[in-house]
C-alpha cells in the first residue's frame, strides 16, 4: 500500500472538494496497482484534455465538460466541478484548429468541440501550447524535477536530454495530478531505475536528422523498453537530432529514457550512465544495420507517384522550418502532391515574421499547428501514397490510414513534393568509399 501524507490524506478526504478527492482516491488505486510506495510532489503535468473524441463528445452532450472530466480524468461516475488546476499544467498536441479548415478533410464539428474545450480548461488553469513537444513552447523542466507527462517523444526528451523525471503517464493520471501535485513516486522517478542497460555502438557516422532517426529506430527495436548508452561515431547533435532519435526509439520500441555520454545530463561518462554496473558488451549499429532500418522504414512504399508529403514529426523546430523554407525557395510544388509542416503555433508565430511561412506557402506548402495526421487520423483527400522524413509517421499512418510510406531525408521528401515522384535512396555512409 502507498504511503499516504497527512496532505494526501485530507485531499482524499473532501478537503479540498469532490474533485480533488475523486483525484486522490485515483491516484492511490493507481500506486497500489503499480507497486509505489510514495508520492512525488509534481508542479509541471502535459496532459490531453482538450482533444477532440466521440467518447468526449458524448459526455459533453450529456453534462457539458465538468462530466467529461470527470469520467475520462478522475474515472468518477458522479459529475464533479472542476477547480482551476492546483499546478501548472499544459495541453499537447491535440486535434487541427481552425488553421485546417479548407485545407484538409477533417471535421468543423470536432474543430468547434475543441475550441469549446479550449475556453473550458483555459479557464481552469490549462495552458494550451497544442504540441508534442512542450519543450519547444516554453515548457521546459529543471534538472532533476519530477513531471507528469503523456506523449512518449516528449517523455523520453523530457528524461533524457533535459534530466527531468516522468513515467509516460495517461489522461487519467495526468488528470488527477493536476488536481493534487502528486504521482505515484516509481520507474524513472528513482536514480536507480535511470542508468543504462544495453549499450549500442554506432560503427557508422551519425551525422545528421536522417541518420539520427535511423539509428533511433534501430535503438529502440534493439532494447524495446530498456533504457539504451549510444556511443560511437556520433557528430554533436542538436534539439531536431534528439528530439528524432528519440521519437523513433520510443516509437520501434518503448524507450522512455536514453544516454548519450558526455552530451545528456545523466551521463557525464560511459560509466557514469551505467552506475555501478559495468558497461555490457556492445550492440553494433554498421552499415548492414543502417541498411536493414531503412528497408524495413521503406517496406511500405510500392508506387513512386507521392500524393502527400509531411515534415514535422514531432512538432518541427524553427531550423527545421528555416531549412525546409530554404528548400522550397522559388520553387513550387507538383500541383498533384500536398506538403503539410507541422509545427507548434508558437513557432508558426515566429516562422511567420521570419518569412519562412510565406516562403512555404508561395511554393504550394502549409504550416500547419497544433496535430498532426497520425493523431487526427487524417490526410489529403485521395492520399495513397505519403513521404516523410519521420520514422514515427512511417511506422504508424500506415497503419492508422492505409496508405503506402516512403521515408528518406528532409532534401528527398522536399524533392517529392516538388516533382511529384519518389526517388530516395540509401546513400553510402559519410566516410565510406
Amino acid at each position: 500500500m502507498v504511503a499516504l501524507t497527512d496532505e494526501d490524506k485530507a485531499m482524499r478526504d473532501g478537503r479540498d472538494g469532490d474533485a480533488v478527492a475523486a483525484a486522490m482516491d485515483l491516484l492511490i488505486r493507481y500506486a497500489d496497482a503499480l507497486g509505489a510506495e510514495e508520492f512525488c510532489d509534481t508542479r509541471n503535468v502535459a496532459g490531453t484534455n482538450t482533444q477532440p473524441s466521440p467518447a468526449k463528445a458524448r459526455l459533453v452532450r450529456e453534462g457539458g465538460w465538468a462530466r467529461a472530466f470527470s469520467v475520462l480524468s478522475l474515472d468518477s461516475d458522479t459529475t464533479v466541478d472542476v477547480p482551476r488546476m492546483k499546478v501548472p499544467t499544459c495541453q499537447l498536441q491535440h486535434g487541427f484548429g481552425d488553421d485546417a479548415l479548407g485545407i484538409m478533410p477533417y471535421p468543423e464539428e470536432n474543430i468547434r468541440l475543441q475550441a469549446d474545450a479550449e475556453s473550458f480548461y483555459s479557464a481552469k488553469g490549462v495552458n494550451i501550447l497544442a504540441t508534442c513537444t512542450p519543450y519547444q513552447a516554453g515548457n521546459v523542466p529543471a534538472y532533476g524535477e519530477h513531471i507528469a507527462w503523456m506523449e512518449s517523444s516528449a517523455v523520453v526528451y523530457a528524461n533524457s536530454v533535459l534530466g527531468a523525471r516522468t513515467n509516460c503517464e495517461g489522461g487519467a493520471s495526468t488528470g488527477s495530478a493536476s488536481l493534487t501535485g502528486r504521482i505515484p513516486c516509481w520507474g524513472n522517478h528513482h536514480t536507480e531505475n535511470r542508468y543504462g542497460t544495453h549499450h549500442i555502438e554506432a560503427t557508422v557516422p551519425i551525422d545528421s536528422f536522417h541518420e539520427w532517426g535511423m539509428l533511433g529506430y534501430f535503438t529502440g527495436d534493439a532494447v524495446q523498453e530498456a533504457r539504451p548508452v549510444i556511443t560511437g561515431s556520433l557528430h554533436p547533435a542538436g534539439l531536431a537530432d534528439l528530439k528524432h532519435f528519440g521519437a523513433a526509439a520510443a516509437t520501434s520500441g518503448g524507450v522512455e529514457m536514453y544516454h548519450i555520454p558526455g552530451r545528456t545530463p545523466d551521463a557525464p561518462t560511459l560509466q557514469a550512465a551505467f552506475g555501478t554496473t559495468p558497461p555490457p558488451p556492445p550492440l553494433r549499429y554498421g552499415p548492414e544495420e543502417r541498411r536493414a532500418v531503412h528497408e524495413q522504414l521503406n517496406s511500405l512504399g510500392t508506387s513512386t507517384d507521392v500524393d502527400f508529403v509531411l515534415l514535422g514529426c514531432p512538432h518541427a523546430s524553427l531550423d527545421q522550418i528555416g531549412r525546409i523554407a530554404h528548400l522550397l525557395e522559388d520553387r513550387t510544388l507538383s500541383p498533384h502532391t500536398e506538403l503539410w509542416i507541422m509545427t507548434p503555433l508558437a513557432l508558426r508565430t515566429v516562422a511567420d515574421r521570419n518569412g519562412w511561412t510565406a516562403t512555404i506557402e508561395r511554393a504550394g506548402g502549409r504550416l500547419l499547428t497544433d496535430s498532426c495526421p497520425a493523431m487526427s487520423r487524417t490526410a489529403p483527400a485521395g492520399t495513397r501514397v505519403f513521404a516523410t522524413d519521420s520514422a514515427k509517421q512511417a511506422h504508424y499512418l500506415p497503419a492508422i490510414l492505409g496508405i503506402e510510406a516512403w521515408y528518406g531525408t528532409t532534401e528527398e521528401c522536399v524533392d517529392a513534393a516538388l516533382t511529384g515522384r519518389w526517388t530516395g535512396h540509401l546513400t553510402p555512409p559519410a566516410d565510406t568509399p
